[in-house]
C-alpha cells in the first residue's frame, strides 16, 4: 500500500495564498501559468464540452492528488485524464517505480489511495481550480476544463459496490464538496475565508476512459464499454494497447527503423491481447450503441507496451515503456484504425507528446493530446506550459486563429474542405515524418543524464534544484539555512557524567557547504525515484535529504528511516523531532532564543541560537549507557533546520501547515493532533 497522505485543501490554498505574491504557486513560477494567448482560440469540443485547449496530463503520476491536479491546469492543461482507480486500491507496488533515464519505462499502474481517498481528491481538485482560478484572474475563457475520469479493469471490479459508490461521487460531489467548504471556513484566516464560496460544479465528470489488462479478452472489452454507456451513461473512450500492430510490425519499428534493439519485446503479451479486427468490431459496435444514447464514443492510442525490465534501476520481470519510441508506435497504430473507423472516428492520443510535436498531434485532429513521460523531465509540469506555447505558436504561424482552421491550414489546398479529412492528410505525414525523424530513435535518446561522481549529503549538493520539479507530487521544495561556521563538541558519558568530546566544525555556507538547502515532505512522496534520475549527485534527493513529515505518527510510522517532524507551536515556540545517523533526538526553542535538546540519555539547555555550548546539562536515567555520544552536532544541524524551515518569508507545505497563531486559531489543534 501507499504511504501518500493528501494534505487538507485549507493547507493547499493557504500555501498558494502565500506563495502567490512571491511569483510562483506550488513552486510552478507565475509566467507559466496559462491564461490564453491573444488573438487565438485553442479551444475544443470534447463529449460536448469547450475545453480551453485540447492538451492535459495522462491518467498517471499527474493526477492522482489535488495539486498535481491543480499544477496541470495552471499550467495549460484543460482535458485531464485522471489516474486509474480500480477496486483493488490496496496494491504494494515495488520502488522505485519511475525510470526516466533515456525514454521512459515505469511499472506502476493504478491508483495508490483508497478508492474514497481517490474520489474526495478529486472532488477537492474540482474545487482548488475554481480558487485558483479566482486567484489567478485567469479570464473566464481560458478556464474551461474537463476531468475525465479513467476506471480498470475488470468487469466484476467496476461492478462492485466501491467502484459504483465512486461514480456515484463522480456524478455528484455536492456532500463532499460542502464538508471541503465547512472545513476551508473553520481552518482559513478571515483574508481566505471566501475562497471557500468559489462556484464549483458538483459533477465531477460525465466521462471516462477505460484502461484493461493486457490480455482482456474482446467480449470482457466489449461488456465492460456497454456497462459505461447504458447503465453509467457516460460518455466513454477505451485504451487501446500498441500490440494491436502484431508482434513482427512492433520489432521492425522498434529495433530495425528506431534502433531501440536493447529493449526486448514479451512476445507473450502480444499472443493473448487484443486483436485489431475485435478491437475494430468492439469501437463500431460501442460506438453505435453511444449514438443511440445520445453519448460520446472514442478509442485512446495507447496504452504502454509491455516489455522486458533492464532490471538495473526498478525491480520486476516486466516494465511499461513510453516516450519517443511509443510516439512512432501510436501514429501508425492510429493510421491502421482510421483506414478502417474512418477519418471522423474520434482518437485521443497519449504517446510521447512534448512541445516538438503536440502540434502536429492537434492538427492530426487527435482530442485530446495529453502527456506523462514529457511532465517527468526537467522543468516538470512547465513543459505543459511550454506545449501550449508551441501550439499556439504554430497555430499564429499557420495564419490561423482557432483549431479546426489550423488543422486545415496544415493540410495545405487538399484541406480546405472537411475537417477530418484534412486530419487524417495531417496524420499521415505526422507519422510518415516521425519514422525517419532523429529525435525518435536510440541514437538520439540513449544518452543517460548527467552524473558528476559526488554524493548528496543531508545540508549539502550542487543547488541545481532539478529534484524540485520534475516530483509529479510537488513533494521536494527549498529553503534556507543561516550561513554559518560553528565549533562544538559532543558529549560523552563517563563515570556517570557527561564530558566534552573532541571538537568539530559545521559549516553552513562558504565553499563547503551550502544555505539553499532540499528537502522532501514525504507525505507526499511515493518514492517513485524520478528525482534520483535527475539529480546529478548520486544516493537521491527523497532518500538523502530532510525527510519531512506532516505529523508525529506519520513520522514513527516511518520508523527507523531518517525523517523529521516540526511544528510551530502557537505561542510561537517551534518543536521538532529527528530520525537520522542511527539517533533519535528531539529539539524544542521557545521564542527568546532558548532551547532544549534531548536524545532519550541527556538533555541539554541553550541559552541562544549563537550558544556552541549548552549552558546546562543533565542525564535522564541513571545509570546511563557508559560511552554514549550525546550528538550536539545534531543539535546545532536540526536547529539549523527548524530555523530555515520558518523563517520569515519562507514557504512551504510546512508553512501552510502550522502557520503563525495569528493567522489561524486552528494552528493548535494541527499540532496536539499531531
Amino acid at each position: 500500500m501507499s504511504t501518500l497522505r493528501p494534505l487538507p485543501l485549507s493547507v493547499l490554498v493557504r500555501r498558494a495564498a502565500e506563495e502567490f505574491p512571491t511569483g510562483w504557486l506550488y513552486d510552478l513560477p507565475i509566467r507559466h501559468v496559462f491564461r490564453g494567448f491573444p488573438g487565438l482560440d485553442l479551444s475544443v469540443k470534447f463529449h460536448g464540452h469547450r475545453c480551453a485547449t485540447p492538451i492535459g496530463p495522462a491518467a498517471g503520476p499527474h493526477t492522482q492528488l489535488a495539486q498535481n491536479i491543480a499544477l496541470s491546469w495552471l499550467a495549460g492543461g484543460r482535458i485531464l485524464e485522471l489516474k486509474t482507480v480500480q477496486v483493488n486500491d490496496r496494491l504494494v507496488i515495488p520502488r522505485p517505480c519511475i525510470d526516466m533515464r533515456t525514454v521512459g519505462f515505469n511499472i506502476e499502474w493504478s491508483q495508490e489511495l483508497l478508492v474514497e481517498e481517490s474520489l474526495r481528491e478529486y472532488a477537492k481538485a474540482r474545487l482548488l481550480v475554481e480558487i485558483l482560478a479566482e486567484l489567478c484572474g485567469i479570464p473566464s475563457a481560458e478556464r474551461d476544463f474537463v476531468l475525465d475520469v479513467s476506471i480498470g479493469y475488470s468487469l466484476d471490479g467496476i461492478r462492485s459496490r466501491a467502484i459504483a459508490a465512486f461514480f456515484e461521487g463522480v456524478r455528484d460531489a455536492s456532500a463532499i464538496l460542502d464538508r471541503e467548504r465547512m472545513a476551508l471556513r473553520r481552518e482559513l484566516p478571515s483574508s481566505l475565508g471566501h475562497y471557500a464560496d468559489v462556484p464549483c460544479d458538483t459533477r465531477l465528470s460525465d466521462s471516462v476512459t477505460l484502461s484493461t489488462f493486457h490480455g482482456c479478452p474482446a467480449d470482457e472489452i466489449a461488456a465492460i464499454g456497454r456497462h459505461l454507456l447504458s447503465e453509467l451513461g457516460l460518455h466513454t473512450i477505451v485504451k487501446l494497447n500498441p500490440t494491436l500492430l502484431g508482434y513482427e510490425e512492433v520489432e521492425n519499428l522498434l529495433h530495425r527503423r528506431l534502433g531501440y534493439t536493447n529493449i526486448a519485446l514479451r512476445r507473450e503479451a502480444f499472443d493473448r491481447d487484443l486483436k485489431r479486427d475485435d478491437a475494430v468490431s468492439i469501437a463500431r459496435d460501442l460506438a453505435g450503441e453511444a449514438a443511440r444514447r445520445g453519448l460520446g464514443f472514442g478509442v485512446k492510442l495507447t496504452n504502454t507496451l509491455v516489455v522486458v525490465n533492464p532490471g538495473d534501476f526498478m525491480p520486476g520481470e516486466e516494465a511499461y515503456l513510453s516516450g519517443e519510441p511509443l510516439h512512432v508506435l501510436a501514429l501508425t497504430l492510429g493510421l491502421r484504425l482510421r483506414e478502417e473507423l474512418g477519418a471522423a472516428f474520434p482518437i485521443s492520443f497519449s504517446a510521447g507528446i512534448d512541445s516538438a510535436n503536440v502540434a502536429s498531434a492537434v492538427a492530426s485532429g487527435f482530442v485530446p493530446v495529453t502527456s506523462c513521460t514529457d511532465l517527468l523531465r526537467p522543468g516538470g509540469y512547465e513543459r505543459l506550459h511550454r506545449q501550449a506555447e508551441a501550439l499556439a505558436g504554430a497555430v499564429h504561424a499557420s495564419g490561423a486563429a482557432a483549431i479546426p482552421d489550423f488543422i486545415r491550414a496544415r493540410a495545405g489546398a487538399e484541406g480546405r474542405g472537411d475537417v477530418a479529412a484534412a486530419s487524417l492528410l495531417n496524420h499521415r505525414r505526422a507519422a510518415a515524418e516521425a519514422l525517419v525523424a532523429e529525435r525518435y530513435t536510440a541514437a538520439k535518446t540513449g544518452r543517460l543524464p548527467r552524473k558528476i561522481g559526488s554524493h548528496l549529503y543531508l545540508l549539502d549538493c550542487i543547488n541545481c534544484d532539478k529534484c524540485i520539479p520534475v516530483c509529479p507530487n510537488d513533494a521536494n521544495f527549498s529553503f534556507e539555512t543561516p550561513p554559518k561556521t560553528i565549533r562544538f563538541r559532543d558529549l560523552v558519558v563517563r563515570d556517570g557524567r557527561l564530558s566534552p568530546g573532541d571538537e568539530r566544525t559545521l559549516t553552513m555556507g562558504g565553499e563547503k557547504s551550502s544555505t539553499h538547502q532540499i528537502a522532501n515532505w514525504a507525505d507526499l512522496c511515493n518514492d517513485c525515484g524520478n528525482c534520483d534520475v535527475f539529480c546529478p549527485e548520486d544516493g537521491g534527493p527523497y532518500i538523502e535529504k530532510p525527510r519531512l513529515f506532516g505529523s508525529l505518527a506519520s513520522f514513527l510510522a516511518d520508523a527507523p528511516h531518517p525523517g523529521f517532524f516540526v511544528r510551530r507551536e502557537n505561542d510561537g515556540s517551534l518543536a521538532a523531532h529527528g530520525r537520522w545517523g542511527g539517533r533519535d533526538v528531539e529539539l524544542f526553542v521557545k521564542p527568546g532564543g532558548t532551547a532544549v535538546f534531548r536524545d532519550g540519555v541527556a538533555e541539554l539547555r541553550f541559552a541562544s541560537a549563537e550558544a556552541a555550548a549548552p549552558e546546562e546539562t543533565r542525564l535522564l536515567a541513571s545509570p546511563a549507557l557508559e560511552g554514549h555520544v550525546v550528538p550536539v552536532g545534531h543539535y546545532h544541524t536540526l536547529r539549523a533546520v527548524l530555523t530555515g524551515l520558518f523563517a520569515p518569508g519562507a514557504v512551504s507545505w510546512l508553512t501552510a501547515m502550522f502557520p503563525p497563531a495569528s493567522e489561524s486559531s486552528s494552528a493548535s489543534d494541527r499540532s496536539l493532533e499531531s
